[in-house]
Formats: structure tokens, C-alpha cells, sequence
């Protein structure tokens, strides 16, 4: 069962190719990262998930169906989506910007406020921070607020398009630790957009490599820790990138 399908799906801007022929299925309630070079048409793979942009040609399955662009909100409300900067809103405060998808649902308060609760101990997130506005919040604070945002509504897909690129390095094994806890009690399916084959295989139950707008690598992490044994991820990926060049 595959929660999102991709077939033969190309797409260029201003007559620049960015994906080409891409045949790519999402297995549901599993992580998968995508990883590559700036410019390999990872992010725009993203946006096309969820209609954020529309393939040149080819075909997009969603939920079993085939992209409805005419009723992208209700599609929307069954898919998270964060991405690197969160994306808070500077003039809503913490509580108010977690919040908001329930809103645009027509969520009554009494539901919203218990949902928010939830979130904030599953991610680890101080109540005393809800009255915060962005600005007043720690790089892994704010991205914490941001993921309770994109899981607020108990999507059935959650889209990350690299939210913990900016953040340092302790904070990020921090927040992929809450992340496995969420999704431990949450399970849902993940599309996790990275430029770190170290996130990417200690997240991921799948990887998919892009090279040029094309699939360089399609594998489980599993497949690929035992079909290279011993490699350093960074030293897996350059030795997947180089084979793909041959």
C-alpha cells in the first residue's frame, strides 16, 4: 500500500528540466528520505506532493486517487508540512501559530488546546513558552513548534522539506530523537527532504538518492547498510554518487 505514486512525472522550470521521468511510490506508514545536491529536484518532488506545484506530465496518486488540484484544501488537512525556518509567523505567538491548521479546520477550542498540550510534551516543548512570539524562541524551540504545527491535525503524511538544516548539531539529535517519539506514538507516513546522509539513515526506513532530476538510488537503509558494510554515511553517499556518474 503506497501513500503517495509517482508515474513518469517530469517538471522544468522556465524550460530548465528539474525532474525527469520520475517513477517513485512512498510506502505508507514508513520514513523516507530524499537526498542530494542543491538543484537535484528534491524540494520540488516535495511541492508536488501536495500540490504545491503541478508536474509538466506524468501522473500523481494520492491516498489511493489521482491528485485532485481542485480540492487541494481538503487534501491538505490530511498532510503536514514543515520546512527548514518553520515557517512560524513573526506576529503569532507560540501557541497561536501551532494552532493554526485547526483553525482553518473549524476546530472548536476545548479540541484545540488539549491536541496542543499533547504535542508540546511529546516534543518536549515548555508550556511557559505558548505566549512566545518566534523571535523570543531558540532555533530547536521554534522548530519544535513547528513540527507540533504540521502534526496538529494527525496527518496521514507528514512533508518535511529539511527542517533541521539551520539548526546546530546538539539541538538536531535532540529534536530526531522527539521526532522518533512522536512517530513512535503517532505513526504516520514521512517524506523527509535532507542534504545529510547521516539524518537520513538514522531517520529513515528508505532512501531515495536524485541526481539531476533523476533517481540515482531507490533503496531500503537497511539494503544499503548490508549491500556496503562499514561505510561512514557521507562516505556511502559519495561512493553512490560516484557510481551513478559512471
Amino acid at each position: 500500500m503506497h501513500a503517495i505514486t509517482f508515474s513518469a512525472v517530469t517538471k522544468s522550470y522556465d524550460s530548465r528540466p528539474v525532474l525527469q521521468d520520475i517513477n517513485l511510490a512512498f510506502e505508507t506508514g514508513k520514513l523516507t528520505a530524499i537526498i542530494g545536491r542543491s538543484g537535484c529536484g528534491k524540494s520540488t518532488l516535495l511541492k508536488l506532493c501536495n500540490g504545491l506545484t503541478q508536474p509538466d506530465s506524468g501522473s500523481i496518486e494520492v491516498f489511493g486517487e489521482s491528485l485532485n488540484y481542485l480540492a487541494l484544501p481538503t487534501l491538505r488537512r490530511r498532510m503536514g508540512y514543515a520546512v527548514q525556518g518553520t515557517g512560524l509567523f513573526p506576529h503569532l505567538n507560540t501557541r497561536d501559530n501551532i494552532a493554526l491548521p485547526a483553525v482553518a479546520a473549524g476546530w472548536s477550542p476545548d479540541s484545540i488546546s488539549p491536541r496542543i498540550d499533547e504535542l508540546l510534551s511529546l516534543t518536549q516543548l515548555s508550556t511557559d513558552l505558548l505566549n512566545a512570539y518566534p523571535h523570543q524562541l531558540s532555533g530547536g524551540q521554534q522548530q519544535r513548534a513547528g513540527l507540533c504545527r504540521a502534526m496538529l491535525l494527525r496527518p496521514e503524511v507528514l512533508l518535511l522539506d529539511e527542517p533541521f538544516a539551520a539548526i546546530d548539531p546538539i539541538t538536531r539529535f535532540d529534536i530526531h530523537q522527539q521526532l522518533q517519539d512522536l512517530l513512535r506514538n503517532e505513526p504516520t507516513t514521512v517524506v523527509l527532504v535532507t542534504h545529510d546522509m547521516r539524518e537520513a539513515m538514522l531517520l529513515a526506513d528508505h532512501i531515495v538518492v536524485m541526481e539531476a532530476g533523476r533517481i540515482a538510488l531507490n533503496e531500503s537503509t537497511q539494503n544499503l547498510i548490508n549491500t556496503k558494510p562499514g561505510l561512514e554515511p557521507e562516505a556511502l553517499l559519495k561512493s553512490i554518487m560516484s557510481e551513478t556518474q559512471r
